[in-house]
């Protein structure tokens, strides 16, 4: 994370929230990733991503999480959301890019549903969904541009698992070209939902450009241990994001990160800092919560926040904040 004088980085967090409320606050490459880096400092940042707050602005978002005390914040690219990048003009970027610097949030990814399988056209039009990604990522945080997460689709493995590889050899070729990494991430019922499907992949990618996005949700009930599958992940995962799974009448229901009691976040977040991950960890609410009548997208911010701003704690892992 950046540190520089207060009179250089814009309010303080304490500042940024002032100034929402009063209505005072206006909205109208990784270049360094290959080259040698001091070690990281210990610590994780702790955020929310805003595929939970659909229907609220990104400027709005940002100001409540930074209320409630979270680290950064992932922004929602998917069609339906305010951040689709062929509808946010040039102004609307600027006025993000500025709430964003004045709350003091990290921006370390962006989420993007991106198909990773299809034909010659589908993954015409994929790679051009990646460019106004990559290209809204440098508009937001040009000195160092978040991620694009986006999952993977398509149902059978051994039917999909060689076009994969292919195309997502071209991913890698887009994000090279544009700087900007993009991982990701297994997902249960899609093609590739296994830790060692994952890994398979970026081994045959072999770009440092392509990670993974680790959500052990996707893992759970399904005899996959977590301290396995996130040993077989982490030296290629750029995110962790973080969310319960339930088990009723043999289906799978997503939840609030701590709401099934089932998943041990210490012990999570514990294994990833001792594996050296010095990343963001994202709560990430399901449409399985954000689409049930009466849902409470700032109730359901401060439940993740309570949830696992106390994992961090007990597992004794420091947080990185903002630019406070």
């Amino acid at each position: 994370m950046k540190s520089a004088s207060p009179s250089k980085q814009g309010p303080s967090r304490r500042q940024f929230i002032k100034l929402a409320a009063s209505g005072t606050l206006g909205v109208a490459a990784l270049p360094t990733l290959l080259r040698a880096r001091p070690p990281a400092p210990e610590g994780m940042s702790l955020g929310f991503g805003l595929y939970g707050m659909k229907g609220t602005s990104p400027e709005k978002a940002i100001g409540t999480l930074a209320e409630i005390g979270f680290d950064s914040v992932q922004l929602c690219l998917l069609p339906g959301w305010d951040c689709e990048p062929q509808h946010l003009p040039a102004g609307r970027r600027r006025a993000i890019r500025k709430v964003l610097d004045a709350s003091g949030l990290n921006l370390p990814s962006l989420l993007a549903h991106v198909p990773l399988g299809g034909d010659a056209d589908t993954q015409r039009d994929a790679l051009e969904q990646l460019r106004h990604a990559t290209g809204l990522a440098h508009a937001l945080a040009p000195d160092q541009p978040p991620m694009i997460e986006t999952v993977m689709g398509e149902r059978r493995w051994s039917d999909e698992k060689d076009r994969f590889r292919d195309h997502l050899g071209r991913w890698a070729v887009l994000a090279e070209s544009n700087r900007t990494v993009i991982a990701v991430k297994p997902h249960r019922g899609q093609a590739c939902s296994r830790p060692e499907e994952a890994l398979w992949l970026i081994e045959q990618v072999g770009s440092p450009w392509i990670k993974l996005v680790y959500d052990y949700s996707h893992f759970d009930h399904r005899g996959i241990s977590l301290s396995d599958s996130l040993a077989t992940m982490l030296p290629h995962t750029a995110q962790i994001a973080v969310k319960d799974a339930d088990l009723r009448n043999d289906e799978v229901r997503f939840a609030l990160p701590g709401a099934t009691g089932r998943i041990d976040y210490v012990a999570l977040l514990r294994q990833a800092s001792s594996g050296g991950y010095r990343g963001d960890v994202n709560c990430e609410v399901s449409s399985h919560v954000h689409r049930r009548p009466g849902y409470d997208a700032q109730a359901a911010a401060r439940i993740c926040y309570a949830n696992m701003a106390l994992a961090f704690r007990e597992a004794g892992i420091p947080r990185k904040r903002g630019k406070d």
